[in-house]
């Protein structure tokens, strides 16, 4: 009853690096506020062994799966069939929750983990009492009607009344609703707390990172930003006296022969382009720059609004709405300005004008209220009162 406080994390990570992220960053404010506290992140991701991770927080890293142009999954590197992999994976679940035995779960977006693996897991930690279970929501899902049938399929919305305590929200209720299509019911409803978004810092001691003026380019990840890379090149093609310069930070997943042809590319521009192939702490190059070309993925959005910067989303569409939805609704409450080809056409003249107006843009902070970023501080309160609960009923 008097030991360290354990929070345990899951993300299934079959790509992106959205969910990693998130989870490094809940880590991260969890142990800062509480210094007695650690927290293990479980996690598919196949780059997860090039980030730091905060002091004690650390990772296990499971099996990878990839999802194929079909829509199948398949074992990254193990020769295995998915059945096999999957309950590989969901066996290496089980025994670190029975091990680390956690005061609190944290479950990243999928209720049931990756095709159900987490349900084991969430049985046994419901069985043995101990652990609060909670699951964090993105502030956007996918289309309202896609997800209900995502879900139905999936059994999602059972594993939400059956397993959690709580349903976080990472975002605020007058942006949107993520479970807004999903017949929850008033019980599920009144589990649900809306955090606010996840702010993102500077370390204490991160120098600038860069010495002139430019503006950053990101495609997240990067393993679907190849169009907005090309779109951004082709605008300093197309336009010699376009600045000021551009900084892209290609993502791990952006690689092989069309990085290769962009960087050729790059070479042709003569210095009025550079970019980076990976970068784990972009926190620095967000908070320098001039503005933001990038895509919508929650992380990116959460750093704009961090960093006070001007930014023109270019979101993905397939295979979800999801970014689509996010930048719509925050152009429309004057955080960003969002190009897309059914209203700007996709083309290097709007890329052009996009990035030329930026200094013209209102700044996020001029349309937001102060409320918005408070999601880790509302985090650590709420795992500061699930513990307080947890000791109270042991103590009883």
């Amino acid at each position: 009853m008097d030991r360290a406080p354990r929070v345990m994390l899951y993300s299934h990570d079959t790509f992106g690096l959205g969910h990693l992220r998130r989870s490094r960053a809940l880590a991260g404010a969890i142990t800062r506020a509480d210094p007695t506290a650690s927290a293990l992140i479980l996690t598919g991701s196949p780059v997860a062994g090039r980030f730091a991770f905060p002091r004690r927080v650390d990772h296990i890293r499971l099996p990878g799966v990839t999802k194929r142009s079909d829509g199948s999954y398949v074992a990254q590197t193990l020769g295995m069939d998915i059945e096999e992999i999957t309950e590989l994976r969901a066996a290496l679940i089980e025994t670190s929750a029975r091990q680390y035995d956690p005061d609190i779960l944290i479950v990243d977006k999928e209720p049931s983990g990756f095709r159900g693996e987490l349900l084991p897991t969430l049985q046994c930690l419901l069985e043995g009492g101990r652990a609060r279970l909670v699951l964090g929501l993105r502030d956007v899902l996918d289309d309202p009607d896609l997800l209900a049938v995502e879900w139905a399929r999936k059994g999602a919305v059972e594993a939400m009344r059956s397993y959690y305590d709580e349903i976080w929200v990472y975002g605020q209720h007058d942006f949107y609703d993520p479970v807004a299509g999903l017949e929850l019911g008033p019980e599920v409803r009144a589990r649900m707390h809306w955090t606010g978004y996840l702010r993102r810092e500077l370390g204490p001691s991160e120098p600038p990172a860069e010495d002139s003026p430019y503006i950053l380019i990101t495609p997240g990840g990067g393993g679907d930003g190849e169009f907005m890379v090309d779109l951004v090149l082709s605008a300093y093609e197309r336009d010699p006296a376009l600045a000021p310069r551009a900084v892209i930070v290609y993502g791990p997943f952006l690689s092989g022969e069309t990085r290769a042809d962009f960087e050729a590319r790059v070479a042709r521009l003569e210095g009025r382009v550079t970019t980076v192939g990976f970068e784990s702490q972009i926190e620095p190059l967000f908070a320098h720059a001039q503005g933001v070309v990038c895509m919508g993925g929650y992380n990116t959005f959460c750093e704009v609004l961090s960093f006070d910067q001007r930014a023109v989303i270019v979101p993905r569409t397939v295979p979800r709405l999801e970014q689509w939805i996010r930048a719509s609704r925050a152009e429309e409450l004057g955080l960003v300005r969002m190009l897309e080809n059914g209203r700007d056409g996709l083309t290097p003249e709007a890329m052009i004008r996009a990035i030329r107006n930026l200094p013209n843009q209102p700044l996020p902070s001029q349309a937001m209220h102060d409320e918005l970023l408070g999601g880790l501080d509302y985090v650590t309160r709420r795992v500061g009162i699930l513990l307080a609960e947890r000791r109270g009923q042991a103590a009883e």
